[in-house]
C-alpha cells in the first residue's frame, strides 16, 4: 500500500514537470490540477506537502525492530484474552492443562483459562436426565421413531433368580445425570456401560433376597428404593460423578415358557383368596349374632334366677307375717284367711248357685243357665 502511494507521488511529479498537454486535469497554462488561479505558489506549497508525506512513509518499515515488538505484544495480548470462557448454569466448566484434567470442577459463571494450545476447556451439559433400560430395548434404542412402541426384550439382561428359586423377567429403567463433570469424563472408560453393568448387578442382588411373589405384588416400590441407595453408594465408591435420579421396574413377570401355569397357580391362589375371604365374612357375621344370643339367654336366665328367688322370698316373708298374725289373733287370722281364700276361688269364674230346699229335686236337666246368666249381664 505504501509502495503504491509512492508511485502516485512520482507520477504526480512528473505529469506537473511536462507540458500541459500532460496534465490530467485539463488544459490551460495553471499547474493547479484543482482549478486556475493560484500561480507556482500553491504549486510548490502542494509539493513541499507531497514530499514530507513521503519521508514519513518512508521512514515507517513493518520489519522495523520496535514495530514488530509491537505487533507481537497485540498479538500476545489478543491470545490471552482467548483465555475467557463461560459456564451457563446447566453447565460444568473442565480445565485441561496441556492435556490433562487439574482435578477441578468449575461452576456456572465467567472464568479465565490458559488459551490454547497451552489450556483447553470442556463446559459439557450436566442437567440433562439421561436413560438407560435394562432387560429391553424402547424404540429410540432400536433406532426407531419415538412414537412407535417398539420394543424388544433382552433375555440375558432380565433374567434373574429370586430368594425362593424362582426365575424372574425383570426389566427396569435407570434415570441418572451428572454430579461432577471431571469425574464423569476422566473417572470413568465409559458411563453408560458402567452405569448398565452396575444397575444390573444391584438389581440381580436384590431380586435374589427376595421373594417371587413379594416381587409381583406388593415389593416394587421397596426394591426400586433399595436399589437406587445401592447403586449410588456404588456408583460414589468409584468416584463416577454421576447421581442416580431414579430406577423404574417396568415388569416383572415370571419366563414367557412357564406363564401359563403360573397364571393358572395365580388364579388358584385368587380362589383361595375369595374363599377364606368369604368363609371370614361368614364368621363374622354369625360369630357375633350367636354371641348375642348367647348372652341374652344369659342375661334372662340371670333375670328369671332372680325374679324367682325374690318370689320365693317375698312368700317365705308373707307365711312368716301370717304365722305371726296367727299367733298373736288366731280366731281373726283364721277367718281372714278363709275369706281371702274365698274370694281367690271364686273371683272372676262364671258360677252357678243352687238351693237344695224343695226337697232335693234340682233344676230341669235342659234349663240353660249359663245363658241365662249371659242375657241377665246384657
Amino acid at each position: 500500500m505504501v509502495v503504491a502511494k509512492i508511485d502516485f507521488i512520482k507520477k504526480y511529479m512528473n505529469w506537473n514537470k511536462n507540458n500541459n498537454d500532460n496534465n490530467p486535469w485539463g488544459s490551460g497554462g495553471n499547474n493547479n490540477p484543482w482549478g486556475s488561479g493560484g500561480g507556482n505558489s500553491n504549486n510548490m506549497d502542494f509539493e513541499e506537502s507531497i514530499k514530507k508525506a513521503r519521508d514519513k512513509f518512508g521512514k515507517f518499515k513493518i520489519g522495523g525492530p520496535r514495530n514488530l515488538s509491537l505487533l507481537i505484544i497485540i498479538a500476545i495480548l489478543i491470545w490471552l484474552a482467548t483465555g475467557f470462557y463461560r459456564v451457563e448454569p446447566d453447565e460444568q466448566g473442565i480445565e485441561l492443562l496441556f492435556g490433562k484434567w487439574n482435578e477441578k470442577t468449575t461452576q456456572p459463571g465467567l472464568h479465565y483459562f490458559f488459551p490454547t494450545p497451552i489450556g483447553q476447556t470442556i463446559t459439557p451439559k450436566v442437567e440433562v436426565i439421561r436413560k438407560i433400560n435394562v432387560g429391553f430395548r424402547s424404540a429410540s434404542d432400536l433406532g426407531f421413531s419415538s412414537n412407535t412402541n417398539a420394543e424388544r426384550k433382552v433375555i440375558e439382561e432380565s433374567l434373574m433368580l429370586t430368594g425362593d428359586q424362582n426365575i424372574s423377567d425383570v426389566a427396569f429403567t435407570v434415570l441418572f445425570k451428572i454430579k461432577d463433570a471431571g469425574n464423569f469424563l476422566f473417572k470413568l472408560r465409559n458411563p453408560e456401560i458402567t452405569v448398565k453393568d452396575m444397575s444390573e448387578s444391584v438389581v440381580r442382588e436384590v431380586v435374589g433376597q427376595r421373594d417371587l411373589q413379594f416381587l409381583l405384588t406388593e415389593g416394587r416400590q421397596e426394591v426400586e428404593q433399595v436399589v437406587r441407595n445401592e447403586l449410588q453408594e456404588l456408583l460414589d465408591s468409584y468416584e463416577s460423578g454421576i447421581l442416580i435420579q431414579s430406577v423404574q421396574l417396568q415388569s416383572v413377570d415370571p419366563p414367557d415358557q412357564v406363564i401359563d401355569a403360573f397364571d393358572e397357580v395365580q388364579r388358584a391362589r385368587q380362589d383361595k383368596e375369595r374363599l377364606v375371604n368369604e368363609a371370614n365374612t361368614y364368621l363374622n357375621r354369625i360369630v357375633p349374632n350367636a354371641r348375642g344370643e348367647a348372652a341374652k339367654l344369659v342375661e334372662s336366665a340371670k333375670a328369671y334366677k332372680e325374679q324367682v328367688v325374690k318370689q320365693a322370698e317375698g312368700v317365705a316373708q308373707n307365711f312368716i307375717d301370717v304365722y305371726n298374725s296367727y299367733k298373736d289373733a288366731k280366731e281373726v287370722t283364721r277367718r281372714r284367711i278363709y275369706l281371702e281364700t274365698l274370694r281367690e276361688v271364686l273371683e272372676g269364674k262364671n258360677k252357678i248357685i243352687l238351693d237344695d230346699a224343695g226337697g232335693n229335686q234340682g233344676v230341669v236337666p235342659y234349663l240353660p243357665l249359663n245363658e241365662l246368666k249371659k242375657g241377665s249381664n246384657n
